[in-house]
């Protein structure tokens, strides 16, 4: 296997492929005060292996075009939301985030959690607001600083792993900035990190290790994970994963 099918396989192993949460998702969606007496049309762009589809399709009267680059995490949803009798409601597409194949205002809403960062926040609501409906409505959840000040170990990684994480009130600029009103955000509670997500990958990597022969590229893998796990238990009060929800004007 390459790197990027390592990664593949690596995160196939849990339900989620980032911090989140199904009663967030459902707070997200009842903060974005959306019309539910007609049927709507949702992209869920880097969806994974479909946490968040599998909630809002259950949730809503909705036809949702579920995205991601790799079809494995595909493959995975659709088998999910066979589980969950949600599947005539989702559509798989495989595909690059910053390169979607939609019409100009196709969707009502534009759901992305835990993502964006893959082609930035700001390139990311700048070139996905064509494809929402004017007064459509925009849910993504964004690495963001808590404060103003932070260790400077944990600024440096950040810094070398993400350049564009920000305050809350940085990433609201940039949301008016390119067309939206904030509508309302909220920060994702601890249990999203660790039950949601790193207790549960945690004990994925024994048997990860062991199907690929305990190799080095799987050993680095494993090992880049720990140290952001490691990062997070020690200065989680620093930043956390926000979710922003707004909406494009008219």
């Amino acid at each position: 296997m390459n790197s990027t099918e390592l990664l593949v396989d690596f995160f196939r192993g849990v339900a989620r492929q980032g911090p989140g949460g199904d009663a967030e998702t459902k707070r997200a969606l009842e903060l974005a005060g959306l019309d539910r007496s007609r049927p709507l049309r949702i992209a869920d762009l880097g969806c994974g292996t479909g946490s968040s589809a599998l909630v809002l399709a259950s949730e809503l009267d909705a036809t949702l075009t579920a995205v991601d680059i790799f079809p494995p995490f595909l493959e995975d949803l659709r088998a999910r939301a066979r589980d969950c009798g949600v599947e005539d409601r989702i559509t798989t597409v495989a595909g690059s985030m910053d390169s979607l194949p939609f019409q100009d205002s196709e969707f009502d809403v534009i759901w992305s959690e835990g993502a964006i960062y893959n082609v930035g926040f700001a390139n990311g609501i700048r070139s996905w607001s064509r494809f929402l409906k004017p007064g459509g409505v925009l849910v993504v959840s964004e690495i963001t600083w808590l404060g103003s000040r932070r260790p400077q170990e944990l600024q440096s990684y950040w810094e070398w792993e993400y350049p564009e994480i920000d305050t809350t009130s940085s990433k609201m600029r940039v949301l008016e900035q390119h067309g939206y009103t904030p509508c309302a955000y909220f920060v994702l509670p601890d249990r999203c990190w660790l039950d949601n997500y790193y207790h549960p990958l945690k004990e994925t990597f024994g048997s990860f290790l062991e199907r690929h022969g305990d190799s080095d590229q799987a050993r680095a893998i494993v090992e880049a994970q720990e140290r952001e796990m490691g990062l997070y238990e020690k200065y989680g009060a620093y930043y956390g994963y926000a979710v922003y929800v707004a909406r494009k004007a008219l």
